[in-house]
């Protein structure tokens, strides 16, 4: 199988400042640049403001966004010998749950379930070691995996959110260099996050943007709104290393389609009314779900979809994104979605215009 341009990885690099790498998100939420772009012809880059989102879309247009909510799934904690550890919590909440069962250690109230997360530690972590953590969690490493991945059980009282609230961090992206604080808890959030879509380790960032000014202005305007769940996993940060794309293993992530979602997105594809995803993660349980199904249907499953150039998009019509890092399955994605070339020299003028890049950088609209 031979690999032409769009399908080789060093074709995905840019060069960008580090200085335009957002540390912090802006002063106030939605004050973000968003920069317009046509999927198709020679039109011009727009250099807007968020703000400005109504007047951009397409007409009639039912935009879908992902509700997952963050969870402070960063456990800070020590070892039996005082050393210090850290352990990142993988499964997602929902699915850690439906699995928890009492702990059989003669305490009642704890309950335990098998779970997938990352360690770290500043020595070696054996096999059957419990690490202990605040808020009554304790984890106990089952098997090492890959990359510094552990099969673990978890041990917990309580409700296990509130749990993770109460002494969990952040789980802020490895390119942000600093601890999180207590702004991040809130604005590492979108505004309609639900409490019960509570599980991703990184969030949704394309809706970091939105406020309820904007979402009322949206309502008035007549645009649709509609959401799905991604619960958004580590693999997200994950680097392609195969040369050749097509060989990367995508990672799986658990997604659900309500019925009333599945039938607005019906509804506007009948009525020929365009489908504008908030974000990668909401093309990709969209798209996972229509190709696993034939079309987007209620469903609650995994989908592990790489979408790169050459994939065909079955729902989408537009998309709006953040920017994103070099060499990654999200910039092919939206490479996929509008080409390789055009989004590339729209991020080399993002560049030159300082725009801030990443999580808590400025948006893109493609339409």
């Amino acid at each position: 199988m031979f690999a032409d341009d769009d399908h080789l990885l060093r074709n995905y690099t840019f060069e960008l400042p580090q200085e335009q790498i957002a540390q912090f998100p802006p002063e106030r939420r939605g004050d973000s640049r968003l920069m317009v772009m046509s999927r198709g012809g020679d039109a011009p880059l727009e250099h807007r403001m968020f703000s400005d989102l109504p007047s951009c879309l397409p007409p009639g247009a039912l935009l879908v966004a992902n509700n997952s909510r963050v969870l402070q799934a960063r456990l800070l904690g020590a070892r039996h010998t005082g050393g210090k550890v850290e352990f990142l919590l993988l499964t997602p909440l929902p699915l850690v749950l439906r699995q928890a069962a009492p702990a059989r250690n003669g305490d009642e109230d704890e309950l335990c379930a098998e779970v997938e997360g990352l360690v770290r530690s500043g020595g070696s972590i054996r096999d059957g070691e419990t690490l202990r953590f605040g808020a009554g969690i304790s984890v106990t490493v089952l098997e090492s995996g890959p990359f510094g991945r552990r099969r673990a059980r978890l041990f917990w009282k309580g409700d296990l959110a509130e749990a993770f609230a109460a002494t969990g961090h952040i789980p802020l992206p490895p390119y942000i260099k600093r601890a999180d604080g207590e702004e991040d808890a809130g604005r590492y959030q979108t505004v309609y996050s639900r409490a019960d879509k509570t599980g991703s380790v990184a969030a949704p960032t394309a809706g970091l943007h939105f406020t309820e000014d904007v979402r009322e202005r949206l309502r008035e305007a007549g645009f649709g709104w509609a959401e799905v769940t991604l619960y958004v996993g580590y693999g997200t940060f994950s680097p392609v290393r195969s040369e050749d794309i097509r060989r990367h293993v995508m990672h799986r992530e658990y997604v659900e389609i309500s019925e009333e979602t599945a039938e607005a997105v019906a509804r506007a594809k009948a009525e020929k009314r365009p489908v504008v995803a908030v974000g990668t993660t909401s093309t990709r349980t969209l798209e996972g779900v229509a190709q696993l199904c034939g079309r987007v249907q209620p469903f609650a499953g995994w989908t592990d979809i790489f979408i790169y150039p050459g994939r065909p998009f079955r729902v989408i019509y537009g998309l709006l994104t953040n920017f994103h890092l070099p060499e990654s399955s999200l910039l092919m994605l939206v490479s996929a979605f509008a080409g390789r070339e055009r989004v590339l020299d729209a991020y080399r003028e993002a560049v030159r215009e300082g725009y801030r890049f990443f999580s808590y950088g400025d948006a893109m609209l493609i339409r």
